[in-house]
């Protein structure tokens, strides 16, 4: 196709998606679009903005309504201003997206970008032949450790809390703490939401207290939105709490890990640090390791699962605790 048709088809059809398409059924016959465009100075034959219509189509959320005859053309609905905001990049991050977005989103903003993730989805499958529209198909997100099957919550639990997230109200859970045989009835004052790795926690505050913790929404049986609004903790904020190591199961507080560790482990450490103050020393082959680091379980969980890689040297209590912890776990291996 020569330079000059290429450019006149595009411009004709930007016509048609900027100008001619109406927001709802019936919506317009090929003949009433034709007479639109030679008003606008493009003269074609029906045959041809049928073609246009059926490209168009494949790309954009247009739909060919049926029901009738002649058939019209319209956007499909709340779609309109969805498509000429969208190119591909934004289509290719929305499919990375859409599978995250859906654990996170309250049922009301996910119902405002189903049309986005359906054009988006349309749009990359329509494109095969454009490498960009393939990079969802080259790329994954793989969390490190164990790859965990998300566990199941029960039916109603994430709306209703996302719910009361939204509109600050406190909410009452019949939750299984663990380590005890029976669920019991809380009355929780939502605060966040926090997503890590395969479980989805909510982070609240309860019976009177100040201090947040987190509420795994895998052990709600059931949960109610009140009308009672929540009381915040003074001075709290989502950032801060993950900042404090609370997150991962924390206290809180902070102290200045010294351990020695294991070449590979240096290396590793010097690539993904785990503070921003680490320093790892190296005297006659010997690494050692210093961090201010969050206390922590999951600190506790890393340092148990590299093994003869890392020996803590202070904090003494925490040399102790790992000390303990080993010699159980080797008990468990005797006999």
């Amino acid at each position: 196709m020569p330079s000059s048709d290429h450019e006149t088809t595009i411009a004709r059809q930007w016509e048609l998606l900027r100008n001619h398409l109406p927001p709802r059924a019936p919506g317009k016959t090929s003949l009433q679009l034709r007479d639109a465009l030679a008003t606008a100075g493009h003269n074609v034959t029906k045959r041809t903005v049928e073609r246009d219509m059926d490209e168009l189509s494949r790309i954009f959320p247009i739909v060919r309504n049926e029901r009738g005859t002649p058939y019209g053309w319209h956007w499909r609905e709340n779609a309109r201003f969805d498509v000429l905001g969208m190119d591909l990049s934004e289509a290719v991050s929305l499919g990375l997206m859409e599978d995250v977005l859906r654990q996170i989103m309250p049922p009301a903003f996910l119902s405002a970008l189903e049309g986005k993730f359906s054009l988006a989805r349309e749009k990359l499958a329509a494109l095969p032949k454009i490498p960009h529209a393939r990079w969802k198909d080259l790329v994954r997100y793989v969390p490190p450790g164990m790859p965990f099957i998300p566990p199941t919550l029960a039916p109603g639990v994430l709306p209703v809390i996302q719910e009361a997230l939204l509109h600050q109200r406190q909410v009452q859970v019949v939750y299984h703490k663990v380590g005890t045989d029976e669920a019991k009835e809380y009355t929780l004052h939502p605060l966040s939401l926090i997503q890590q790795g395969a479980r989805s926690y909510l982070v609240a505050t309860a019976f009177g207290y100040d201090t947040p913790y987190q509420y795994a929404l895998h052990r709600m049986a059931s949960a109610a939105v009140l009308d009672e609004s929540v009381k915040r903790p003074k001075g709290y904020s989502l950032d801060t709490f993950i900042a404090s190591g609370a997150a991962q199961f924390g206290s809180g507080e902070s102290f200045v890990l010294k351990a020695k560790v294991s070449e590979d482990l240096a290396r590793l450490l010097e690539e993904t640090p785990l503070s921003k103050d680490q320093k790892i020393t190296t005297r006659s082959g010997d690494h050692t390791l210093t961090a201010t680091v969050p206390d922590s379980w999951q600190l506790h969980f890393w340092i148990r699962s590299q093994g003869p890689a890392i020996t803590v040297v202070k904090p003494v209590a925490l040399r102790k605790s790992i000390i303990a912890s080993l010699a159980e776990t080797l008990g468990n291996y005797k006999g």
